[in-house]
């Protein structure tokens, strides 16, 4: 799995390409919470264009993250999320506590 990172205002932009399944999601974590520590950001966005597949390990490594941020005092928002992905979100109930966004630049303004 390939993951770029970008700092914009107060949010750590996390871009990830692939798929987050068993075999990716602890790479994945590990890595944005290394940045995230780094970043000293406030929120975590993560842009999910480049995303074809995410199973259940996705989601955990999601709430993760989202408790992570929450203790900081921040949130974070996803963008870029397929028909396939917005299931998952609505079936798990992540659409309840992370907040979805059209793309990048709406999430930083309004996280």
């Amino acid at each position: 799995m390939k993951i770029r990172f970008e700092k914009v205002k107060n949010c750590l932009v996390v871009y990830p390409e692939g798929e987050i399944d068993h075999h990716t999601s602890e790479e994945m974590r590990q890595e944005v919470d290394k940045q995230f520590k780094m970043s000293l950001a406030k929120n975590i966005v993560f842009d999910f264009n480049d995303i074809t597949f995410m199973d259940s390990s996705g989601i955990g490594m999601l709430i993760g993250r989202y408790k992570s941020a929450h203790l900081m005092g921040g949130r974070i928002a996803v963008t870029g999320v397929n028909s396939d992905l917005k299931k998952i979100f609505t079936l798990s109930g992540l659409g309840r506590i992370i907040k979805l966004f059209p793309n990048v630049n709406d999430a930083v303004e309004n996280i």
